[in-house]
This record gives structure tokens, C-alpha cells and sequence, in this order.
């Protein structure tokens, strides 16, 4: 990967909630332009934390970066407001979907543009690749999100990044909740927008096997720190991903008592 691809540089971040609680250790990874990167790892191991690093959405939750840098194809963008962020196309579709429920889907997606300063046509346009891309909003497009289902309000809150005509989006969790047919569909069409319209996805995902799946890069976080990073096809074919991570090992199937005690047996943890 050479400097001039890449999107998005964190260099060895470290976050601090409430001055005291160290929860990333030293966090680095790069998103290339037009990549699909995959943030790894269970509840807990900083995903979402290193997102909203990323987005400077920390502060409401009492947390700071006080180490290291986040680049934005060169530019430091740390001390950035969320908005000024949004302006620079970095939009994050947050865990748990966060529609507005009195208003409608199409409400929603219009929502999304409010940064757009190239008039209502472009706008239109948008919301007419948005609706070619998830039909089923359309078809919804008058009903209040409150009363459509967990997929559509998940298909509602990624077709609302687009309308800001993102350079990257961040996506916490997208398969949280969510049945396993719609949770392929919407990684369908993550993967899609990115080959079709260049999107870039920074994506955190505790669903390894699906993320893998569909990323280029992934990196794997436990403890607020990253254990292993490589290409998805190699992650996914590594055993110790398959045994920790995807259910599957080739010695087979593990008793309880070497499940509970795996972190010692983990090749990659000092």
C-alpha cells in the first residue's frame, strides 16, 4: 500500500475515558481509498471507541485521544469538530441504527444532505441512486421509520451517510440484531457501493465470519489493542482466527474447559 493510497492513517492512539480509563493502548491501522477494512474482535475490545476516535465523537462520552495521530490523506484531524468532519465526507452510521422515528424514511435520507451546498437537483440524485441501491426504502419511503423493521432502519441510516456523498463511512456494528438473511443483504450492498460507487467502509464488527467475508483488510482488536492485522483471505484461512474467532479449528471440536482458558493458549498475546 503506498502513501498516496491511503484514505485514513491512525497512528498509535491511545484513548482515555473520564482521565483515567485507558481503554486503546497504542492503536494503528490505515484504510486505503475505495478499501473495504474490517475493525475485529468481541464486546469490548474498542471497536466502537477507536470509530468515534476517528469521528471526534468522544468528548460526549467523557473520552480523549491523548496519544498519537489520526491522518486524513495527510491532514491531522484530531482536533476537528464532528461537523467539520461531515464536511470533509468522514460519516459514521452508529451502532444501533439512531433513525429519527417521527420522521420518515425519506425524511431521513434527506437528513443526510444537510452539509450538500450543489443545490436540490444533486440532491435528487442522490436520493434516487440511494433508492436503486436499497429499493426496499423506497418502497417505505413515506412510512415513519419508527414502524419499519430492524433491516430497514439499518439500510435507512446507511442510505443517510450516502446523502452527505461520504469519502468514507464508518460503520459500528451493522449486523447487531439483525436476522441472518438482511445481515448479508446489507453487506451486499456495503460491498456494492464500494466497487460501484467508491465508497471507502471502515467497518467494526463482532460477526468475524461475515466482516471477513466481505473486507479487503482486517484488524483484530482485544483489549484496546490491535493482536493481528492481514489481508481477509488470510485471516480467514489463519487457524488461529478460525479456532478464536470463526467457531472452527482443525484438532475439532474444544471442551469447555479449553474454551474458557483460551486467551493463554493464544499464539499472538505476550
Amino acid at each position: 500500500m503506498t502513501q498516496a493510497s491511503i484514505l485514513l492513517n491512525v497512528n498509535s492512539i491511545e484513548v482515555i475515558y473520564n482521565h483515567v480509563i485507558l481503554v486503546l493502548k497504542g492503536v494503528s491501522f490505515s484504510v486505503p481509498e475505495r478499501g473495504i477494512v474490517a475493525l475485529l474482535g468481541g464486546n469490548g475490545a474498542g471497536k466502537t471507541t477507536t470509530l468515534r476516535a476517528v469521528s471526534n465523537l468522544l468528548a460526549g462520552e467523557r473520552g480523549e485521544v491523548t496519544k498519537g495521530s489520526i491522518e486524513l490523506r495527510g491532514e491531522r484531524i484530531e482536533a476537528l469538530t464532528p461537523a467539520d468532519l461531515v464536511k470533509r465526507g468522514v460519516i459514521q452510521v452508529m451502532e444501533g441504527r439512531h433513525c429519527f422515528g417521527h420522521l420518515t424514511i425519506e425524511e431521513n435520507l434527506l437528513t443526510g444532505a444537510y452539509t450538500r451546498t450543489d443545490g436540490k437537483g444533486a440532491v435528487a440524485a442522490t436520493l434516487d441512486k440511494v433508492y436503486g441501491y436499497f429499493p426496499r426504502l423506497k418502497t417505505r419511503r413515506t412510512s415513519q421509520a419508527a414502524y419499519t423493521s430492524g433491516g430497514e432502519q439499518q439500510m435507512c441510516a446507511i442510505g443517510r451517510a450516502l446523502m452527505a456523498n461520504p469519502k468514507i463511512v464508518l460503520l459500528d456494528e451493522p449486523s447487531m440484531g439483525l436476522a441472518p438473511q438482511i445481515v448479508d443483504e446489507v453487506f451486499s450492498i456495503v460491498k456494492d457501493l464500494n466497487q460501484k460507487e467508491g465508497v471507502t467502509f471502515l467497518l467494526a464488527e463482532q460477526n468475524t465470519n461475515m466482516a471477513l467475508r466481505y473486507a479487503d483488510f482486517g484488524y483484530i482488536l482485544e483489549n484496546g489493542r490491535v493482536v493481528m492485522e492481514g489481508a481477509a483471505d488470510a485471516l480467514r484461512n489463519n487457524e488461529d482466527v478460525k479456532e478464536f474467532y470463526l467457531g472452527l479449528s482443525s484438532a475439532g471440536r474444544k471442551s469447555f474447559r479449553e474454551v474458557k482458558h483460551y486467551r493463554r493458549r493464544k499464539r499472538w498475546l505476550a
